[in-house]
């Protein structure tokens, strides 16, 4: 039914994590690796699930800078002659209500200048936009934060090894807080929850009111057809 969609939907968010590797860190650099995960976020059951997935490489029209490739471990010759599926990945990113990134400012500008349209969506940033430090971990570093909750991957600095790493830990509960660190990321509270169940739960009630005054109407009816 129409309103059991609608509730559902209220209590689910899908969002994109991604991230990039490049040939440097100076505005005329490139995209070399890509990465971008499409998940679905049960609120209420504070629960997420990949839904999609896509990684490729592209040979840019600059040089690698050394420094790096001694960071990310992408020589000229892994891209040579590689292309991005730009028709997959804008697919992903039109199902997409926010875009996540581990240090969004960086992967941002690289973003956003491959495809344009991601300036449409709503940015969030899991290394800055959740209190590392003040929950005792000694770096905001996707990679030291993925040791310290014993998260391993094959390769890090690797953009889809970093993307799945840190989903895993997005979906991880705040020890003292008891919620997953998506859910403070995301601004959606433990109250915020609460009342969209008994917002949900009040609807329910009047549905099932509604339709109890329909059948008690529908039998009078029927009563007084029977009578005449």
């Amino acid at each position: 039914m129409a309103f059991m969609a609608e509730e559902e939907d209220e209590m689910r968010r899908v969002g994109a994590f991604l991230d990039t590797e490049t040939t440097g860190l100076k505005g005329h650099d490139e995209i070399i690796e890509f990465a971008l995960v499409l998940f679905r976020y049960d609120i209420s059951r504070r629960k997420l699930r990949v839904i999609d997935r896509y990684h490729g490489l592209r040979e840019p029209s600059c040089a690698i800078d050394p420094g790096a490739e001694a960071v990310h471990g992408i020589s000229f010759d892994k891209v040579r002659g590689k292309r991005l599926k730009d028709r997959v990945v804008r697919r992903i990113l039109g199902k997409a209500d926010f875009l996540i990134a581990h240090n969004a400012v960086f992967d941002r500008r690289f973003v956003e200048k491959l495809y344009p349209e991601t300036k449409g969506i709503r940015w969030y940033c899991s290394m800055n936009g959740i209190r590392w430090k003040e929950k005792g971990f000694a770096s905001k570093g996707l990679q030291q934060l993925m040791a310290d909750h014993g998260i391993e991957t094959e390769r890090g600095h690797r953009a889809l090894d970093d993307v799945m790493g840190a989903l895993e830990l997005l979906a991880q509960r705040d020890e003292k807080k008891g919620r997953p660190y998506l859910s403070e990321l995301l601004g959606v509270e433990s109250d915020e929850v609460e009342q969209t169940k008994q917002g949900r739960l009040g609807r329910s009630l009047k549905i099932t009111g509604i339709l109890i005054v329909a059948l008690i109407l529908l039998s009078l009816r029927g009563a007084l057809f029977g009578l005449s």
